[in-house]
């Protein structure tokens, strides 16, 4: 519950970027806007930031979780919003929105190809209609079918990051959407100051800045956390609610007209993303011996350790090992369920 809660919150905030920004690109370029929602995500991560040194919480990144946190930088802070914000200028930001369910499909099928991850017959059909509702979405000629491409290509990269910040357990989500924010911010601001003087006015840069602080900041924030009880793939099937709320969003301000093929993949999605929510799998299975950080209860079968004191419920974070044990239960591909499925051992 507490996992599905913070996918949702995440999504919801997301959504609101899709027609703000469209917006805002009447004054920005692609490239500087991206940088302006990414610094306003590092931004936004301030409090947070202030509360764990007074906490005095661990950050201990090892060489794996760096170079995962490095291709999350690249993929999902780099390139994927500059590719979503080119699509905004081809087409309706009502089509986008929908269009970026092709993030959950896209994380689903790298979770399989390869990350260890689980996908069943219904998850497979989910996956299929999700694609097939990107297909009707892009044949409203040329520009929507560029637009689409240019929001597949997006969404692969934040499939691909999905996964990697699902992985990493030495650091805080605040501290690596920080990261993130910060890289991914100054580096694609200066991109586009560098092709294009910045000519917008000083409320709509804070506006943008605004925006990246909620959208993107705490958005992110809180789908790493998702992801780390849901797993990435199960995780994005709750923050698939993003993209219908970004529709209805942009239908309301922005005024864009509701059209039959609309209409079509807006079904066809909802019943996809269900499917692919569904799919769930149980066999035996051995968790090997492993340390690592990361927010966790005592109460759901994998964290035996003790604290004297302290609620089973409470949730906390904090470094601890789990020693090898075998047990059997339906799950999803989380922080603790990255194994192999050919045979149980």
């Amino acid at each position: 519950m507490y996992g599905s809660a913070l996918a949702l919150l995440a999504a919801l905030l997301f959504a609101a970027s899709i027609p703000a920004s469209k917006i805002l690109l009447e004054s920005l370029r692609p490239f500087q806007l991206a940088g302006l929602l990414y610094l306003g995500a590092a931004i936004g991560m301030a409090p947070l930031l202030v509360l764990e040194r007074r906490r005095h919480t661990r950050i201990a990144l090892d060489r794996s979780n760096a170079a995962r946190l490095a291709g999350a930088v690249l993929l999902g802070g780099l390139l994927g919003p500059v590719l979503l914000l080119l699509a905004l200028r081809l087409t309706l930001a009502s089509s986008v929105s929908l269009l970026s369910n092709l993030e959950m499909g896209a994380t689903a099928v790298l979770g399989v190809a390869l990350f260890r991850e689980h996908l069943g017959r219904t998850g497979w059909l989910g996956v299929a209609g999700i694609v097939l509702a990107g297909a009707i979405l892009a044949g409203g000629g040329w520009p929507d079918a560029l637009a689409a491409l240019l929001v597949a290509a997006a969404c692969a990269c934040w499939g691909l990051d999905n996964h990697l910040t699902a992985l990493i357990d030495g650091i805080t989500p605040a501290r690596s959407t920080l990261v993130k924010g910060t890289v991914a911010g100054v580096t694609n601001l200066a991109i586009g100051v560098a092709t294009d003087p910045l000519s917008a006015s000083a409320p709509l840069l804070l506006a943008a800045l605004l925006v990246g602080a909620a959208s993107y900041g705490a958005s992110i924030a809180l789908y790493i956390l998702s992801a780390h009880e849901l797993g990435a793939t199960r995780a994005q099937a709750i923050f698939a609610a993003a993209p219908f709320a970004g529709a209805a969003l942009s239908f309301a301000l922005l005024g864009e007209p509701f059209a039959l093929t609309q209409g079509a993949a807006f079904l066809l999605l909802l019943v996809s993303v269900g499917a692919l929510f569904r799919s769930q799998h149980a066999h035996p299975h051995v968790h090997e011996a492993l340390e690592h950080i990361h927010s966790h209860r005592h109460d759901d079968g994998h964290h035996l350790h003790e604290h004297p004191g302290l609620e089973r419920t409470l949730r906390h974070s904090h470094a601890h090992r789990h020693e090898r044990f075998r047990h059997s239960h339906p799950h999803w591909p989380d922080i603790h369920h990255r194994h192999g499925h050919r045979h149980a051992t």
